[in-house]
């Protein structure tokens, strides 16, 4: 069973920082995007999947248990953030 939660994050940018994240992580984990999602998953099971409007950036954090959930949640925000150096983005995790 998987472990998830999602923030929608306000953005106009959200196409550009998943297609960056995805480049980032595509020599090193399974990873499937285009311009408006992106699909991640790391050998250990566990991975992100990012959906771009116009205006936001839903990210959905998934993790093979409970214990890892928190962890590898932040190892993604910490590498958005990274890419959104020109503005403060803001991550309300929620149940997903």
């Amino acid at each position: 069973m998987s472990h998830s939660t999602q923030a929608v994050v306000s953005t106009e940018s959200g196409s550009r920082y998943l297609q960056q994240l995805a480049k980032h992580w595509a020599h090193k984990f399974a990873t499937e995007f285009d311009a408006s999602q992106a699909k991640i998953v790391n050998e250990n099971g566990n991975g992100v999947t990012m959906t771009a409007t116009a205006d936001s950036l839903t990210v959905i954090a998934f993790a093979a248990d409970a214990e890892t959930l928190p962890k590898w949640r932040q190892v993604v925000e910490d590498h958005i953030v990274r890419f959104a150096f020109r503005e403060t983005l803001e991550f309300d995790w929620q149940p997903a």
